[in-house]
């Protein structure tokens, strides 16, 4: 089993290399999809930093809301998509706004963690996750 590099080291590398020695010698559309590339790559770098730790959570709080077993992401948000669109939940059902707030700031925080509205989130104390 190789130990290292990890995976985001790897792409890291990658990236560091686009956003260097690359990027300086690149113009134009070239240019611009190699910055859409990096931007990628630094998702990438974070999904896979995070998003472990982000699922847990969410897979927590939604296994206590619907009081079922925190087992099975997927399964779960079918089953919240599902009582919301039947009406068994609404945003007067306790912990619902809650749970969207920090499931929505949580995959924010790895797609977009310059976003203004984050740090705002944050500051207001709705990063639960």
């Amino acid at each position: 089993m190789m130990d290292s590099p990890t995976l985001p080291e790897l792409i890291g590398s990658v990236r560091e290399f686009l956003e260097g020695p690359a990027m300086a010698q690149l113009q134009g559309h070239t240019a611009y999809h190699a910055k859409v590339a990096v931007n990628v790559l630094r998702i990438a770098e974070r999904e896979l930093l995070q998003g472990a730790g982000v699922a847990a959570l969410e897979r927590e709080r939604l296994g206590a809301l619907l009081g079922e077993p925190a087992d099975d992401l997927e399964r779960l948000n079918r089953t919240l998509c599902e009582a919301i669109r039947s009406g068994g939940m609404t945003s007067a059902t306790p912990g619902l706004v809650d749970h969207l707030l920090a499931t929505a700031i949580d995959k924010v925080a790895i797609d977009q963690p310059g976003y203004s509205g984050l740090a705002v989130a944050r500051a207001e104390g709705r990063l639960l996750g």
